[in-house]
């Protein structure tokens, strides 16, 4: 089951943005090498009302009004019908990879720097919390925006910490310091 985007739309944008990476690594482009060059894009970047030619929302009331232009009736319908966490984990591959990609949650743009101001801060998170709010917003429920917020922070401090738990340390080493620090 998934969410079908307006064809006129959604394909497009689809062969537009997978054109456009590799057009990106063709053209000469180049990751940022350094944390300078880093901080340098993703300023710019969340200033871009358009990244490759795609719309960013500036929040989350602007991510509603962009979805119920891009999804049709029928398919908003059977979303709105599921249950807010089925329906978001059943599309996290489709709408959701949809959203996180298109609306430059990997490299920055100003409806994840939005989302980071609310305190998301992993782009898989921040995907998933656009589609529960969304969810809550047709079924006219509270977006809850605390407390999903609290939800996303203490799941990703759980991972992590069960990431340290279950690492293996590859080396360790003592180190005496003399009386000039080395």
């Amino acid at each position: 089951m998934g969410i079908i985007l307006k064809k006129r739309i959604g394909s497009r944008l689809f062969f537009l943005g997978i054109f456009l990476a590799v057009s990106a690594c063709v053209s000469g482009q180049k990751p940022p090498e350094n944390k300078e060059e880093y901080d340098k894009a993703y300023e710019w970047r969340i200033r871009q009302e358009y990244l490759y030619d795609v719309y960013i929302p500036a929040d989350l009331t602007d991510a509603f009004i962009q979805l119920n232009r891009l999804i049709d009736e029928p398919s908003k319908q059977k979303f709105k019908g599921m249950d807010e966490e089925e329906a978001a984990h059943q599309l996290f591959f489709s709408l959701g990879r949809w959203i996180i990609y298109n609306w430059g949650f990997y490299g920055g743009s100003r409806l994840s720097h939005f989302l980071r101001g609310l305190g998301i801060t992993h782009p898989e998170d921040m995907g998933m919390f656009v589609m529960i709010t969304y969810h809550r917003n047709l079924n006219r429920s509270p977006l809850e925006v605390k407390s999903l917020v609290e939800r996303f922070q203490e799941e990703r401090k759980k991972e992590v910490e069960e990431k340290h738990k279950e690492g293996t340390i590859l080396y360790e080493e003592t180190r005496k310091v003399g009386k000039n620090g080395g």
